[in-house]
């Protein structure tokens, strides 16, 4: 390959071409993927800001049947006596903390859901638990549909060795572990309780995107400009003045 320009000629080697290519395609993939992660997390946000403007009764309603982050109602009694706290949940502050999941039989006999009821931080200690009583009676709740909290790497089971008191501490569990330490079945999804609601801790609701869009079209930014950075140097080191030495190329 060779392109004379001017008094300059641009002739790289085969090899420097396919390796050229090569990062080329790596930088340019790189920067579509996170500009495709940017969408889909764009896409989880406006999912949340729209469900949680509509309200939707559930009575009778299986929660499979309804969008995440749809914004629903519905009426049942808490179990105070069977809660689980949700370890290693930080609060929007980065506290360390335990989100509080208490079962909710529904009134309209479609069993159990677990509304979080929100963050508490840590004690003193770690078998200093927080006092999270509530009532018994029947009412009404409000919130968003979630999913359980999900790790990036599952490591170990998500209960303690002989932790079988309540509130039970549990590390990230599936909906099976939470089956298994209840002894019922669960909906599969969860109600993040509404922030204005009674019986609540601290509540500051927002999509489970870990970061959000802007990060990564910086992050898309950068393997772009990497491309780019790529191009420029590998016509500088092939563009050469006509009759100069390769091994001691001239400006």
């Amino acid at each position: 390959m060779s392109l004379r320009i001017g008094n300059r000629e641009f002739a790289p080697p085969a090899w420097g071409v396919a390796l050229a290519a090569a990062g080329l395609a790596v930088f340019v993939s790189l920067g579509y993927w996170q500009l495709g992660r940017a969408h889909e997390k764009q896409a989880l946000f406006d999912a949340f800001m729209q469900g949680s403007q509509d309200t939707v009764d559930a009575t009778g309603l299986g929660f499979d049947e309804l969008a995440r982050y749809q914004h629903v109602r519905l009426r049942g009694a808490y179990d105070a006596t069977r809660q689980i706290l949700l370890d290693n949940m930080p609060s929007v502050t980065g506290r360390p903390g335990f989100r509080v999941l208490t079962p909710f039989e529904r009134a309209d006999g479609r069993g159990w859901v677990l509304v979080d009821r929100g963050w508490v931080p840590l004690g003193a200690t770690r078998e200093d638990l927080p006092d999270v009583t509530v009532g018994v009676r029947e009412r009404e709740v409000s919130g968003i549909l979630d999913v359980l909290p999900i790790p990036g790497m599952r490591v170990g089971p998500a209960a303690a060795p002989g932790g079988a008191e309540w509130p039970r501490v549990l590390l990230f569990p599936t909906e099976a572990d939470v089956e298994s330490a209840l002894g019922v079945d669960v909906e599969p999804r969860i109600v993040l309780l509404d922030a204005g609601a009674a019986d609540g801790f601290e509540r500051k609701w927002r999509p489970s995107l870990g970061f959000g869009p802007e990060r990564h079209l910086g992050y898309a930014i950068q393997w772009f400009a990497f491309a780019l950075v790529a191009v420029v140097i590998f016509i500088a080191l092939n563009l050469r003045r006509v009759g100069a030495d390769p091994r001691n190329p001239t400006p």
